[in-house]
């Protein structure tokens, strides 16, 4: 599933480029979004008492992304454990304006990795519920 999100001035360093730190709440609203697409949303599942915490994240940086880019994160479930919940995203800059030149959509410009552990109210591991981990 792809979410667009427009690059804002405040994720940005002087030079116009999107700052790394700006890309990991990207990979959190498309993460959102797709559980979103499934039918549940992270409010209800903590209601529920399931909490996801990420506990290892790695990205790759390929290509700049300035302000006011509308960036395509793409985010996809790829797998886990009973208590872990794997993701790998594709970012593309999917409009840009014009003046900065030409851009190709197809072209991935960033790739990133999450892994988000299953955790209870008191912070414990804890089972992921059984329509969550593929069961």
């Amino acid at each position: 599933m792809t979410t667009n999100i427009r690059v804002r001035y405040c994720e940005c360093d002087p030079m116009r480029v999107a700052h790394h730190a700006a890309y990991i709440p990207w990979l959190e609203v498309a993460r959102t979004e797709l559980l979103r697409a499934a039918g549940m949303s992270y409010a209800k599942l903590e209601h529920d008492g399931v909490f996801l915490v990420i506990v290892r994240m790695e990205a790759t940086y390929r290509r700049p992304i300035y302000y006011d880019d509308l960036v395509g994160v793409t985010a996809t479930w790829v797998g886990g454990s009973r208590v872990k919940i794997n993701h790998e995203y594709e970012l593309r800059v999917v409009e840009r304006d014009a003046s900065a030149g030409p851009i190709d959509p197809t072209l991935v410009v960033a790739v990133a990795r999450t892994t988000l552990g299953c955790v209870d109210a008191q912070g414990k591991i804890t089972p992921l519920p059984d329509w969550l981990s593929g069961r």
